[in-house]
């Protein structure tokens, strides 16, 4: 899949680093975001107000809690391209997979697709949906890793039959960043009538999606990673189609008329419009809310096909300088902008991570992937810090 920019889309701006941000050493290499991306200052602060408002909880209103939840709905909204009522607020991924998985039927002798050392969020849940039903899960298997890496786009094409009835993907591999065409794969699901559901925890935020031509049934993003926000809270993208679907719970903020705290007491069988019907309960969560609505206000500023290709010329710096050290990197037309998979020749190094944190580097180790994914407050020292530690290790 190319990551050429269609003919009509605006030109982006590379983002000087916003390190100043973070509360982040200077002694410190974090080049893990992938695992967990550090809080910026102002939400971490936005956080902290929230705390302190709940300490006196006699200034806290009915309105407060549908006003901040709205306002980040539509703002997430906004940033993927989405109708405000499309999107709902989940505490993880596995809670927006399970509600697809709830609402999604299977026919008995049908398949789930997933892919092989897929992320277990996106594959738990579609194994007790099919066993429930009487359907298979499908595992395509890891394409061969050429010169210029693993493919998997392929490999998932041909995986996609008659027999297929929901489609479950990332939109890049967790352990390498591995690239996959959802348009295209798009496009044959929905030849075959089958469903497309995403989890989009490694790219939401680091990489741009194009909704309108991927049209997936379900998206989940957890905003601990990407999404730079706190732990516990995400957002589920639900498809017209399916908004008047079954909530995984019932809970009382989600029902109709549930801003009139008087009237609680006359139950109501009808839901809030959209996909608010599938909002976690305890969604206005005050601490959570604040420092999500603060973390994507900041990316809604910088913009995402900015973020994409600021962290593209750091991932292909990285790229280079691996390869010149013996380490094998996919082909930048294979990978995510902002992910990059380092592979070790005959394997990596005994205890490699341990020796790196000692020398104040932090990646992950996936699969048999150094995962190495900066951000914007990544600057060429910690590039420098990364390469002199793995000299040392090597």
């Amino acid at each position: 899949m190319s990551r050429t920019p269609p003919m009509n889309a605006k030109p982006t701006s590379m983002i000087p680093s916003q390190r100043a941000l973070f509360d982040i050493p200077d002694d410190i290499a974090y080049l893990n975001c992938a695992y967990m991306s550090p809080l910026m200052k102002s939400a971490a602060k936005a956080g902290e107000q929230a705390i302190a408002e709940k300490m006196r909880p006699w200034g806290t209103s009915s309105e407060d809690f549908f006003t901040n939840s709205e306002k980040t709905r539509a703002l997430f909204a906004e940033i993927i391209g989405a109708e405000t009522d499309g999107i709902s607020f989940v505490p993880s991924a596995s809670y927006g997979i399970t509600v697809a998985a709830t609402n999604i039927p299977v026919g008995e002798g049908q398949e789930i697709l997933v892919l092989a050392e897929q992320f277990p969020s996106n594959v738990y849940a579609w194994e007790r949906a099919a066993q429930e039903q009487g359907a298979e899960v499908a595992t395509v298997r890891a394409p061969a890793i050429t010169p210029e890496g693993p493919d998997w786009t392929p490999a998932i094409l041909d995986a996609i039959t008659d027999r297929t009835d929901i489609v479950a993907l990332p939109h890049c591999h967790w352990t390498d960043g591995a690239l996959i065409d959802l348009v295209t794969i798009s496009k044959k699901a929905r030849k075959v009538g089958a469903a497309l559901v995403l989890d989009v925890s490694q790219s939401l935020g680091a990489l741009p999606l194009d909704l309108d031509r991927i049209k997936p049934d379900f998206m989940v993003a957890p905003t601990y990673k990407w999404l730079l926000g706190p732990y516990a809270m995400g957002f589920l993208y639900v498809a017209p189609k399916w908004r008047d679907g079954r909530p995984i719970e019932e809970n009382w903020l989600n029902r109709k008329g549930s801003e009139n705290f008087a009237g609680l007491v006359d139950y109501e069988d009808a839901y809030q419009p959209g996909a608010r019907r599938f909002d976690m309960g305890e969604r206005a969560n005050f601490q959570l809310m604040t420092m999500t609505k603060q973390a994507l206000e900041q990316i809604a500023e910088w913009g995402l096909d900015n973020i994409a290709a600021t962290l593209q010329t750091k991932t292909d710096a990285i790229a280079v300088r691996a390869q010149k050290l013996g380490l094998t990197v996919s082909a930048s037309h294979l990978r995510a902008p902002h992910f990059l998979g380092v592979r070790f020749p005959g394997g990596g190094p005994e205890g490699l991570l341990d020796e790196l944190a000692k020398r104040q580097v932090f990646v992950s180790l996936r699969g048999t992937s150094l995962r190495v994914t900066p951000h914007l407050y990544n600057t060429d020292e910690d590039v420098d810090r990364l390469f002199a530690a793995l000299e040392a290790v090597l």
